[in-house]
């Protein structure tokens, strides 16, 4: 047994060198299918219209890339009608870029329309279309026809998720072999053309845990990950720990032989290796949701996230890089590298893997390659492409720009391709995967958390405005990432106080500074001029000052009331300001002013926003009033586009450890008034939305002038939900904030 992957070294931060590692990139190519619809990756993130796409990889250092050529795309109607023409101009540029392909064929997809992973010839006409792609391209060296062909197995066989949706052992099995086979035979009709042509193949590699009552069960599941090796390698013979299972799940004897006879052996053992990759079965079902139950028909069981239920946390890269590399004794690489999850958790699992495969090389396994997976992001993962909801996860860059924005795994890839000293601040703190409070039943271990001091040596980020609504949920988001933080009170820092900004950049050593103090009260500002401008405007100006100086990064709010209401159509960036309120001059004033002394500043203009947490906002406002039944006047006649506090942040804060800079529209996609946000909340609290009374706003009597429409796009991002998602989760957030604290048990009957 290989211990599990826990050195602190690997995820302290500090970056690994190994000149035999290479670094690998790949873009998510996923084309698979449920029932006769196509979920094609490559069209939903964009990359099939931008050829411009591979220059960018080029510029990160890449030389090697994970390359789509999938069989359904090319020829859906069969090789005669094969369409070759963004294959040549996409290879060709690869080529002409430097960069060597691994080319993929099949990405759990099932084949064109006319077969299946069921069919019985799928692996001849695979390897038809391989022989087929070599004759054309006999340049390319580097294949993986089939990947992931026992977890695709799981997924179209075994759990029925994808076409052709069967759920049993017979399927299975019919299903892995099949691949195996396609796998066997294309690289055969490659090789009779090009005879050095290298064989990549590539699985998940999930270790499965599990409580005594079922170590059975998680000794096979063991025994499975590795059955696709095991059968091109020519392992799965009499004896073999699968074997019984095999043949009683259908398999022929002979075609499991024929492996045997002649082995198609990978030149590389390729593994996936996800947070979520490992497993835990326990007997125990009544300890967890019915949504996990499962069983063997033996025995019910829980089927669960290792990572989320066992104290010494993940099995890890380093172990499995050995244990893979001590099974066959060939070269190793980590093939998809990726974790859909916020910025800093995204570099922590990359900079872990790399670190890892270094270690794993010195230790004695022969280590080729990361791959940082999912250059372009994805989409839908987190349903596993089963339905299609718009739900993007960000890679190396962000597809949801007008053209593909570099995030901050770019740079830690760009350094790491160039072999230089990479760090960030972030990486003093380890992943969610290996933080206590992962865990469903809380028990930390001694030795899973942060080494002691950690966060405590780690640069933190200062947040200013500790009473705020803003600056508390800032503070929220930080702890919950893992973001070494402190919320100063102006006691401790006065913004508009060039001393006291000194003396607490001097004091904390922070890398970052989030302004989120400032003067709120909009009509209140129309007769209190001076310190809405000493609050709003000289001190983000002295932060600015002072954090350029000191190379400190800078994020600062700024408002929708920028503008003056006259445009009739949504906002954008560049957009001329025209305040027409105190408060909305202040902040006008105070981008100008930012931007003139720190052009790398972060300053983010969002609107009206509401969240789960504070009994101040217009949406818990709006529902309470109406709870009691005294019904509440609402203007009608000026348009917003309204802004949840977790968005924002989530968004703020990854936009800032991207090192992104000038001014970004963050709000919740969709446009109301303010009438309309209370009938909207109102129905989806089951409340009656006539209680609601439209009217204008200046019969609302209010100080400050409001603009008629002040409604926020983007020209750099659409990085926000849209509103009707973010009410539904206020909701849910709301409720769980309010059921966490019994003394508010009063204000939680005001939201069903």
């Amino acid at each position: 047994m290989i211990n599990r992957d826990s050195s602190p070294g690997e995820f302290t931060g500090s970056v690994n060198f190994d000149r035999e590692i290479e670094l690998w990139g790949g873009v998510e190519c996923t084309r698979n299918r449920v029932g006769d619809r196509y979920f094609d990756q490559i069209e939903s993130t964009g990359h099939a219209a931008r050829s411009s796409d591979l220059e960018l990889f080029a510029r990160l250092g890449l030389r090697t890339m994970r390359y789509p050529v999938l069989w359904e795309s090319v020829a859906p109607h069969g090789l005669d009608s094969a369409d070759w023409r963004r294959t040549d101009e996409r290879l060709g540029q690869m080529r002409a870029l430097g960069i060597d392909p691994i080319v993929g064929f099949i990405h759990h997809g099932s084949g064109p329309p006319h077969t299946s992973l069921l069919d019985p010839t799928f692996p001849d006409q695979l390897a038809e279309f391989a022989g087929a792609f070599a004759a054309r391209y006999p340049w390319v060296r580097r294949f993986t026809p089939v990947n992931e062909p026992v977890t695709t197995a799981r997924f179209s066989g075994l759990y029925s998720h994808w076409y052709p949706h069967c759920r049993d052992d017979a399927s299975f099995t019919r299903m892995v072999i099949n691949q195996c086979r396609a796998v066997a035979l294309a690289m055969r009709a490659i090789r009779e053309l090009v005879p050095e042509a290298v064989l990549v193949h590539i699985d998940d590699g999930g270790h499965t845990y599990g409580t005594p009552a079922v170590h059975y069960q998680v000794e096979f599941e063991n025994h499975r990950r590795w059955l696709g090796f095991d059968l091109l390698d020519g392992r799965v013979a009499p004896g073999h720990a699968l074997w019984n299972y095999l043949l009683s799940s259908g398999a022929d004897p002979v075609a499991l032989e024929a492996f045997c006879w002649r082995p198609c052996r990978p030149d590389v053992v390729g593994l996936n290796y996800y947070a979520t990759s490992d497993r835990y079965l326990d007997h125990r079902v009544d300890l967890y949701p019915l949504s996990t139950w499962g069983g063997n028909g033996r025995i019910r069981y829980a089927d669960l996230e290792a990572v989320r239920v066992l104290r010494q946390g993940i099995y890890g890269h380093r172990a499995l890089l050995l244990e893979a590399f001590h099974r066959y004794r060939i070269p190793v690489a980590l093939t998809e590298v990726h974790l859909g999850c916020t910025r800093e958790e995204q570099l922590r699992w990359l900079i872990e893997a790399w670190n890892s495969a270094v270690t794993a090389r010195r230790l004695g396994a022969d280590v080729r390659a990361v791959t940082a997976w999912a250059l372009l992001g994805s989409m839908d993962w987190d349903s596993l492409v089963t339905r299609e909801a718009g739900h993007y996860e960000p890679g190396v860059f962000d597809v949801r720009a007008p053209s593909p924005r570099m995030t901050a795994l770019g740079a830690a890839l760009t350094d790491i391709a160039a072999r230089r000293p990479y760090h960030h601040p972030v990486l003093a703190t380890p992943g969610w995967w290996r933080r206590s409070t992962r865990l469903l039943r809380r028990a930390p271990a001694p030795d899973e958390s942060a080494p002691p001091g950690a966060h405590l040596r780690a640069a933190p980020i200062l947040i200013c405005g500790a009473t705020g609504t803003l600056g508390r949920a800032i503070a929220r988001a930080c702890a919950d990432r893992g973001l070494a933080y402190r919320l100063l009170r102006r006691s401790e820092l006065d913004i508009a106080r060039p001393a006291s900004v000194k003396s607490a950049l001097a004091r904390f050593r922070p890398w970052a500074v989030i302004n989120a103090a400032g003067y709120v009260r909009v009509d209140d500002a129309e007769a209190d001029v001076g310190k809405c401008f000493r609050e709003n405007t000289s001190g983000p100006l002295v932060l600015a000052t002072f954090c350029r100086r000191q190379g400190v990064g800078l994020l600062t709010f700024s408002s929708d009331l920028v503008f003056d209401g006259s445009k009739g159509s949504p906002y954008l960036e560049t957009d001329a300001t025209g305040p027409r309120s105190v408060y909305g001059r202040s902040k006008a004033e105070a981008e100008r002013r930012v931007l003139s002394t720190m052009p790398q500043a972060l300053v983010v203009r969002t609107s009206a926003f509401f969240g789960p947490w504070d009994e101040h906002n217009f949406v818990t406002l709006a529902l309470a009033a109406l709870q009691s039944g005294r019904g509440l006047e609402a203007a009608d006649d000026c348009r917003v586009s309204p802004t949840y506090v977790p968005d924002l942040v989530g968004a703020a804060l990854d936009l800032l450890l991207d090192g992104e800079s000038g001014i970004w529209h963050l709000a919740n996609r969709g446009e109301v008034t303010w009438a309309e946000l209370a009938r909207k909340a109102a129905a989806l609290a089951g409340l009656d939305g006539d209680g609601v009374r439209p009217c204008s706003v200046t019969d609302l009597k209010l100080r400050a002038r409001r603009p008629a429409y002040t409604v926020l796009g983007s020209e750099r991002a659409s990085l926000m939900p849209t509103l009707d998602d973010a009410l539904s989760r206020y909701f849910t957030a709301r409720n769980a904030f309010l059921s966490q604290s019994p003394q508010r048990s009063r204000a939680a009957s005001q939201v069903r």
